[in-house]
């Protein structure tokens, strides 16, 4: 048998119906006009299985060129809104994305003191910062990146770990972890991301976790005298601004104007093809003071040592240059140090020197006898009876210690500090008692009582004196010795600067110039000069203030300075406690000038509230004065006059 297939037979199908007979065509006639020709009869089909077949394809292929079409357009239509509409929009986050900035911090000024010595001034220092971006899983091919990487950071920066993980998991490409960090710790974290760095390219299962930490240079504050001066320098916070004192008052000046950087980067590094653009910064001004480092040296010393060893709540020193008006040395205790303030106590992160109101006691009485003097109503040798007692207005007034009727010379009553005959003595300044008020009303505020020193310093006060016609019934009494009113201490030394000037008040200044980046200094602009009282009546002063400290009868025998004439009064007042609002514990001071006969150098010292031994002026704050005179005295070369000093009379014979 063969093995091929039979041949199918063919099946005739059904015959096809006869044409129309009306279009048959007649015989012998061939096709008319508009007539189709007949069809030749079909071949007759096989007979067999039928054959499927399938539906055109042309539907199919219309729908998928629609929809392609569709998408097309749509293509279309999103590339004219990225490459017309939005082009700027987008450009702008590619160029986000691809250019990273920096700000280019610029160099703080220096603040020195008057010989140039610096007092604070900035090292090189770096702001420790990362791109959080290269810490996500995508990047380092594990879940863990910032967790590892603050691990290792956190003992580095001395901050806590889950602080760290935090800011390495924000979002974007910049976060600051630590700022102004020392040169030392930026080189211990390069050192250890260059060893994970060869480990990894060692070890292709090791991750460098460190790869996005970076540094930015920037500066750090210092204060190479530790806490000397700190009431008047201030500090520079986290922020890089004046916190305080001269680094928040010239802040602006000192700090000079940031730059910035930009460039092109890619995987946290700088692509140095593409270009950067740069807008250097500009260092700020450097600041002389009128400061003497030695001078602050010695009053910062003697006042620590004497608030110490009274146990008092803090005291405060004023060298001031009677002549010029410039702060020699302005010292308080306790301090603090500028450049640990994690150490400081908030309550002596001020300059009391300034900030401090209280009631000035006896050292005032100067300005009393100024005013008497001035109007002509008494001369130093015009003979005061002091009773025991007086009565006033609706108090019993007395001394600070009892005694028989003293009988003083105006000379006396300054010199044994008398409240009784101070307040005889200004009832005399005007027919009625009221009259008197607004005579000593009107020196007082030319001394600059009640009004701001003129140093612009911040948080200083300006003290409290009420006008003549609001002092209470009391109160006309207890301001002419010191009670009543307040002061500060910057106040208190210039009107003791304003006797020894021969009755002209300087403004007082702590700035003497500015350095510009240029390196050209700019003096400061002179202080206001204004004549309080005349020369004559400042020059009788002077010699009964002498008196105080020369006379034996005198309260300031602790003040004298072997071989210089030196003019001084003490002050020993109640103290307001600033908590209770109510009279606890004294104010202490000392206030004076010298030589007295051709002064140079005015010395204030205040004690607030000793606790321990005595808590008199004379006894406390004596002894500050007399070690920061001799001390401020021979570093400026002041030599002796020479000349004796003319003693007035203390007492007189009834």
């Amino acid at each position: 048998m063969s093995d091929r297939e039979p041949p199918r037979r063919r099946v005739p199908g059904p015959a096809r119906p006869a044409p129309d007979a009306r279009r048959r065509p007649r015989p012998g006639a061939g096709p008319g006009p508009g007539v189709r020709p007949a069809r030749r009869p079909a071949a007759p089909r096989p007979a067999g299985p039928r054959i499927i077949r399938l539906g055109s394809p042309r539907p199919r292929l219309r729908m998928v060129s629609l929809a392609l079409t569709l998408v097309l357009v749509a293509f279309a239509v999103r590339l004219l809104q990225v490459q017309a509409v939005d082009a700027s929009t987008y450009a702008a986050k590619a160029e986000q994305n691809r250019y990273v900035g920096y700000t280019l911090a610029a160099e703080r000024g220096q603040i020195t003191d008057r010989s140039g010595v610096a007092l604070a001034t900035s090292v090189d220092a770096y702001d420790i910062t990362a791109d959080p971006t290269l810490f996500a899983k995508k990047q380092l091919k594990i879940t863990d990146g910032p967790e590892q990487a603050a691990a290792l950071l956190a003992p580095i920066l001395g901050q806590d770990q889950a602080d760290l993980t935090e800011k390495l998991r924000t979002k974007g490409q910049y976060v600051k972890l630590a700022g102004r960090q020392t040169p030392q710790v930026w080189k211990q974290i390069k050192d250890l991301k260059s060893a994970l760095a060869a480990k990894a390219s060692d070890d292709k299962t090791t991750v460098n976790v460190l790869a996005g930490v970076f540094a930015v240079a920037t500066s750090k504050r210092v204060y190479p005298n530790g806490d000397l001066a700190a009431g008047i320098l201030g500090w520079v916070n986290a922020d890089g601004k004046g916190g305080g004192g001269v680094e928040q008052e010239l802040n602006t000046l000192l700090t000079g104007k940031d730059g910035k950087i930009r460039y092109a980067q890619s995987g946290g590094r700088q692509v140095p093809t593409a270009g950067s653009t740069e807008t250097p910064a500009v260092p700020g001004s450097d600041v002389e003071l009128t400061i003497d480092r030695d001078i602050q040296w010695a009053a910062q010393d003697a006042i620590s040592e004497q608030v110490k060893k009274s146990k008092a709540d803090r005291g405060y020193v004023i060298v001031q240059d009677t002549q010029t008006g410039e702060i020699l040395a302005m010292a308080n205790s306790p301090g603090f140090d500028p450049g640990d303030l994690s150490q400081a106590d908030p309550s002596t992160l001020h300059n009391w020197a300034l900030e401090d109101a209280y009631e000035p006691g006896s050292t005032a009485k100067v300005m009393s006898m100024a005013a008497v003097l001035e109007e002509k109503v008494a001369t130093p040798l015009t003979q005061v009876v002091v009773p025991n007692r007086l009565h006033r207005g609706d108090r019993l007034f007395q001394d600070d210690i009892d005694h028989e009727t003293w009988y003083l010379t105006l000379n006396g009553v300054l010199a044994k500090s008398s409240n009784i005959g101070t307040i005889l003595a200004t009832g005399q300044l005007g027919k009625t008692q009221a009259q008197a008020n607004k005579v000593l009303y009107s020196y007082l505020r030319k001394f600059g009582l009640g009004s701001y020193s003129g140093l612009g310093f911040p948080g200083e006060t300006k003290g409290i004196l009420a006008a003549p016609q609001d002092w209470s019934t009391s109160q006309q009494y207890t301001i002419p010795f010191g009670q009543g009113v307040s002061l500060n201490a910057m106040q208190a030394a210039s009107v003791y600067s304003t006797i020894a000037n021969g009755g002209v008040r300087v403004e007082p200044t702590l700035v003497r110039g500015t350095q510009g980046p240029d390196g050209r200094f700019t003096p400061a602009a002179k202080p206001d000069r204004n004549r309080v009282i005349s020369e004559k009546t400042a020059k009788t002063l002077a010699r009964m203030l002498e008196s105080v400290v020369d006379d034996r009868e005198g309260t300031g025998a602790k003040a004298r300075i072997p071989g210089y004439r030196v003019a001084g009064k003490t002050g020993t007042a109640n103290r307001v406690d600033p908590a209770t609002g109510k009279y606890r514990g004294y104010t202490s001071s000392f206030a004076g000038f010298a030589p007295a006969d051709k002064p140079r150098v005015t010395v204030y010292c205040a004690i607030q509230n000793a606790t321990k031994g005595s808590y008199f002026g004379g006894q406390i704050c004596g002894p500050v004065y007399k070690q920061v005179m001799e001390f401020a005295l021979k570093s400026l070369q002041v030599p002796p006059t020479g000349a004796k000093p003319a003693s007035l009379p203390v007492t007189f014979k009834p």
